[in-house]
């Protein structure tokens, strides 16, 4: 084998990560075991009942949907000049084009809960020979393996990707191959800045130098842990409480079951048959025996459980900053500040992933709008995007057009900025079907 990445020990680069990050994969592969709503860990016996109230699944694709919500990009100019603003709008419909092209609405929405389960997610920008435009998947974080700067945990200087392939689409890609594979092929890319290399099936397949000129993925994390490059899943907080929540509640249903099913009780008789619990059930004991159903009830043993269960509930809300009114729950009628100081644990889980969301998506924008100088031989320096969210609690619309309307009239913001507080999808074209609307005004007034 001629070229290609040999490490000290004489392993190749895909043998060597089939040794790395153990840990990561592992909890890869645990965690979305739970989120699908397989949460005992003990073996299932004879009689068993286990109740499965998959929080986790419902709390996961809540935020996401919050932190989601709105995501888009803004190219702001880089001054006052019109050329200046027309390059933004320009660089804008370019992103908008990429986006709706690649349908990153669903992708990145899919993405987060993937990043909320995992812990990590991951974007591949790359350019589609075929339909002559950029491509922007999602690869699965358990075959992505990072290498950072020592100084720097940030910086990534090599990133590798496992996946498999199988035989008729491998050969569509690589050409003819051999038939001992027919089952399927294991590929491995392997990216720096300057160089790419392609492993089939442990050896190397291609070596030439990086098209692109920069490692093609982003990588971020849910919520990164200090000095940490990978994340941690939202799942890791919420896994004792739940499998508690489930132990409670199995229990407090099968003494209710019990309640409504009673146990007879003898007391003082030696020898039993033909003993029936059922309306109007005659039964025959000596004359020193007793006999009773056995209440389960009594004493207030379930309030007790009842509270145990709410308890650990509330624990549950506390570790995942999804207060009971995100679910639409409140305990009396609350006004709009109220409301928020209620949802703010909520706000601020948004507001710490929305940080690292944005910093991903900024990076992505740059990477399609490089390619598409590459490819096209048009100009989109500088690389200057900002990612614009929703607002994460109900908004008063009428009043919030009502402030727009001042700080327009007061010159405080451009009609453009309020568009886009608003939530007008294209801003420019608004804009200009209402500068046509006041020039077809004036011509009819003249007349």
């Amino acid at each position: 084998m001629v070229g290609g990445l040999i490490t000290s020990e004489g392993t190749s680069l895909p043998q060597q990560i089939a040794r790395l990050d153990a840990p990561r994969l592992r909890a890869y592969r645990e965690n979305p075991e739970f989120y699908q709503g397989r949460q005992w860990t003990d073996t299932l016996r004879r009689r068993d009942r286990r109740l499965t109230f998959n929080y986790a699944r419902a709390v996961v694709e809540k935020t996401a949907s919050y932190t989601m919500q709105g995501a888009s990009s803004v190219v702001d100019p880089v001054d006052g000049s019109t050329e200046a603003q027309e390059q933004a709008r320009r660089i804008e419909q370019v992103l908008r084009d990429v986006h709706e092209q690649n349908g990153l609405d669903q992708l990145d929405f899919d993405n987060e809960v993937d990043c909320s389960v995992l812990g990590d997610a991951a974007c591949k920008v790359t350019w589609d020979a075929a339909r002559e435009r950029v491509r922007i998947t999602a690869p699965d974080v358990q075959g992505l393996f990072a290498w950072t700067a020592g100084d720097d945990p940030s910086r990534v200087w090599r990133v590798a990707s496992r996946y498999a392939l199988g035989h008729e689409e491998a050969e569509e890609l690589f050409g003819a191959l051999p038939a001992r594979r027919k089952s399927g092929h294991d590929v491995v890319e392997v990216w720096t800045d300057a160089a790419f290399e392609l492993w089939l099936d442990g050896d190397l397949f291609e070596d030439a130098p990086n098209p692109y000129g920069f490692i093609p993925f982003v990588l971020y994390p849910n919520v990164r842990e200090p000095k940490q490059f990978w994340g941690v899943s939202d799942l890791e907080a919420l896994k004792e409480p739940l499998r508690e929540l489930n132990r409670v509640m199995s229990q407090l249903s099968m003494i209710l079951e019990l309640s409504g099913n009673p146990i007879a009780v003898l007391e003082n008789v030696t020898e039993a048959q033909d003993i029936a619990v059922q309306p109007g059930a005659v039964w025959e004991i000596p004359e020193q025996a007793r006999a009773y159903l056995l209440d389960l009830l009594q004493g207030g043993g379930v309030s007790l459980h009842v509270d145990f269960a709410n308890l650990v509930l509330r624990t549950f809300h506390d570790l995942a900053e999804v207060p009971r009114s995100a679910f639409g729950e409140t305990r009396q009628p609350l006004s709009g500040v109220a409301l928020e100081m209620e949802l703010d644990p909520l706000v601020k889980k948004v507001a710490r992933k929305r940080l690292i969301r944005g910093a991903a998506f900024r990076r992505r924008n740059e990477m399609v709008l490089r390619i598409l100088e590459q490819q096209t031989g048009e100009s989109f320096a500088p690389y200057r995007t900002r990612i614009v969210w929703g607002p994460v609690l109900p908004q008063d619309r009428s009043r919030l057009v009502t402030d727009e309307v001042r700080l327009v009239s007061g010159g405080i913001h451009s009609r453009r900025t309020a568009a886009g507080l608003l939530d007008i999808a294209d801003p420019d074209g608004e804009l200009q079907r209402w500068l046509a609307e006041e020039e077809a005004r004036e011509a009819r007034n003249k007349k």
